[in-house]
């Protein structure tokens, strides 16, 4: 939450910035990385989040979007004397840097990287590996496709499509989730969930169109609970079926 709140001061009403890099003490060392990555779903654009401690050095996680290659700025800025240590790859980076380096820091980055994230973030479209309906998101084809991993930066998990299922239920559950219900046109029914989903656009469209139907996008997982496994679609976009052409009579 203090990472968010630095984040939208920080951006400003007129959306300009185009690197988030977030520091405090207080901050546990550990976390950063999750909090990087979290402000880079939210904000769409690269974050850092930075521990900093009492004698005035920072260690901080940075995470990044496709198209913006965060571990070449930050190679550059320890070559340059900005950053004490850093590396990492396009998708994420750590860095280590003395607490008076920080604005110095952000300036690198801003100059750095703001056109390719401008035009990173002009491009808005998702890939998806297959489409399938309700009735084949089962246990075993989740155990199929997880086989391909461990997923990472360059092997993403694969994005499956539910085209035009009926969202029959959407309710939020846990700390801004929102759990969900799609039935196919055969009646199946698969259970999802739309993690943070809650306040920003993706959970918005979803309780927008309760009851519509909708194409969806999202990966498969498994969820254990009581000792029972049931497979479960985690959706990351959502999509208004085309209704085609109007027909005149």
């Amino acid at each position: 939450a203090q990472a968010e709140a630095e984040a939208l001061a920080s951006i400003g009403l007129e959306d300009k910035l185009g690197v988030i890099v977030t520091a405090s003490e207080g901050w546990h060392p550990g976390v950063v990385g999750l909090v990087a990555s979290r402000l880079k779903e939210k904000f769409s654009r690269p974050a850092f989040a930075i521990a900093l401690e009492p004698g005035g050095i920072g260690t901080g996680s940075g995470r990044s979007i496709a198209g913006v290659d965060l571990g070449k700025a930050v190679r550059q800025a320890v070559a340059d004397g900005i950053l004490l240590k850093g590396g990492g790859h396009a998708m994420a980076a750590g860095v280590t840097l003395r607490k008076e380096k920080l604005a110095e820091f952000r300036a690198y980055l801003e100059n750095a990287l703001a056109q390719d994230v401008a035009e990173a973030r002009h491009v808005n479209e998702l890939y998806i590996d297959g489409a399938v309906s309700a009735r084949a998101v089962t246990t075993e084809l989740a155990a199929t496709l997880n086989r391909a991993g461990p997923f990472g930066s360059g092997n993403p998990e694969a994005v499956l499509a539910l085209p035009a299922h009926q969202l029959v239920f959407a309710d939020e559950v846990g700390q801004a989730h929102l759990r969900l219900r799609f039935k196919s046109g055969d009646g199946a029914i698969v259970n999802g969930i739309a993690f943070r989903s809650v306040g920003q656009k993706l959970g918005n469209a979803l309780l927008a169109n309760r009851g519509q139907q909708l194409h969806v996008a999202g990966s498969l997982s498994v969820d254990r609970y009581q000792g029972t496994e049931r497979v479960q679609f985690r959706v990351i976009d959502v999509a208004l079926p085309d209704q085609g052409p109007s027909v005149i009579r």
